[in-house]
Parts: C-alpha cells; sequence; structure tokens
C-alpha cells in the first residue's frame, strides 16, 4: 500500500477510535470514583456496564490498529527503524495490557460489585473488601496501561518529527499528549482516579489528543506519496 494510503487509513482509525471510546466513556457511570461505597452502588445499578466496556474496549484496539498503519507507512520511508520498532513494540504491550485491564474493569468488578449489593449481614462487608481488593488491582492495571499507551503515542510523535512524514510540529504535539498521559498513569499509581494532576490534566490532555489525531488524518487525506529509502530500493 502507498504511503498516503497507510497515512490516511492511520487517521481514519485513530480519529475512528477516539470518537467510539468518548462515547463509550461518556456512557460510562462516574463521580466520586475513589469513594467506594458510592460508585459501586452506581456500577450494580448500570445494566449496560459489560457492553459499555466492550465498546470501550473495541474503540482503543482500533486506536492501536491506526498506530500499527502508521507503522507501515513509516517503514516505508525506511528511517529511524529502530524507533519505529520500539513503537510496534508499545503498541502491542499497550493491546495486552488494554485487554487485561477490560477484564478486570469490565467483567471482575461488575461482577463483585453485584456480589457486594445483593449480599447481607456479615457477607456485607466481606463482599466489599472483595470489591475493594479488584479495584485496586484495576488501578494497578490501569496505571501500567496508561504509561504504555503513553510511551506509544510519545514514540509515534518523535517518529513522526524525526522522519518528517508529515508536519513536524504534529509529532511533537504526540510526544506531548504521550508523556502528559504517562504522568496521568503515575498519578494513578499514587493517588487513584481523583487525583488532583488527573483532574487538571484532563482537558489539555483530550485537546493534545484531537489535535494529533486529527492532524494525522488531513496529513493522509493531502500529502503526497514520497517513496524514503526502503521504497527507493
Amino acid at each position: 500500500m502507498a504511503e498516503r494510503t497507510l497515512v490516511r487509513l492511520a487517521g481514519g482509525l485513530l480519529v475512528g477510535g477516539f470518537v467510539v471510546n468518548l462515547i463509550a466513556t461518556h456512557l460510562h457511570p462516574a463521580g466520586k470514583d475513589d469513594i467506594h461505597p458510592v460508585i459501586f452502588a452506581k456500577y450494580a445499578r448500570n445494566d449496560g456496564w459489560v457492553a459499555i466496556h466492550l465498546v470501550q474496549f473495541a474503540g482503543v484496539v482500533i486506536v492501536l490498529a491506526g498506530f500499527l498503519a502508521l507503522y507501515r507507512a513509516l517503514r516505508l520511508r525506511g528511517e529511524s527503524p529502530l524507533l519505529t520498532l520500539c513503537a510496534l513494540g508499545a503498541t502491542l504491550a499497550t493491546a495486552a495490557v488494554w485487554a487485561v485491564l477490560q477484564g478486570v474493569d469490565g467483567v471482575a468488578l461488575k461482577q463483585a460489585v453485584d456480589a457486594w449489593a445483593n449480599a447481607s449481614g456479615a457477607q456485607k462487608g466481606i463482599r466489599f473488601a472483595d470489591a475493594e481488593t479488584v479495584r485496586w488491582v484495576e488501578w494497578g492495571v490501569n496505571t501500567y496501561f496508561r504509561l504504555l499507551l503513553g510511551l506509544t503515542v510519545a514514540l509515534f510523535g518523535l517518529a513522526i518529527a524525526r522522519t518528517v512524514i508529515m508536519a513536524r510540529w504534529l509529532g511533537w504535539v504526540g510526544v506531548a499528549a504521550g508523556l502528559l498521559y504517562m504522568a496521568t498513569g503515575v498519578a494513578v499509581g499514587y493517588a487513584g482516579f481523583e487525583s488532583g494532576f488527573g483532574d487538571a490534566a484532563g482537558i489539555p490532555l483530550q485537546l493534545l489528543f484531537v489535535v494529533f489525531v486529527v492532524g494525522v488524518l488531513v496529513a493522509g487525506v493531502r500529502s503526497r506519496d514520497v517513496a524514503g529509502p526502503a521504497a527507493a530500493s
């Protein structure tokens, strides 16, 4: 496939996956995420929990597929092969950790909070402790998912900036978005989902991601095919 087609495919997948995940996140119950009796009660009342997380899973997988297409486009250039290979490795690791996270959050946590909500007497406290344990496992996996996805975005951003497959500034936007998302992962690891840093970083992070994914799509639509060293040989 020609470079332009690959970049256009990458942009379409990145934007499409971002939109799908945004819709699922909007449907996800939220508020007082670290006050467990409150948030667990919300989760238990939500009948669409598993379906919402399946949609979230699909959205991020689509985004990661976009990065795979971008990897192929970068490989056609034949520039910075080690950097692009590291970006590929980060993408695959992110996919694996994402699947584990959705298994913990989208299935195990729902079963745990439902068991707590339906329990009575002495079982109530035991089931609540079980649900908190699952929640803390989710914190841990979410921390490393954010670190890996942030690393993926940052590496691809750096590869864009080095190879100039599209505007160099767009690559640096990707680097900034990736590093900021990694920082939110550290915040989750130390303080949970309602850390002050995570809340403050939310809007800038969303804006950086939007600029990056839309920028890749626009670059794919507007660019011409350029034969790099690998394609020319």
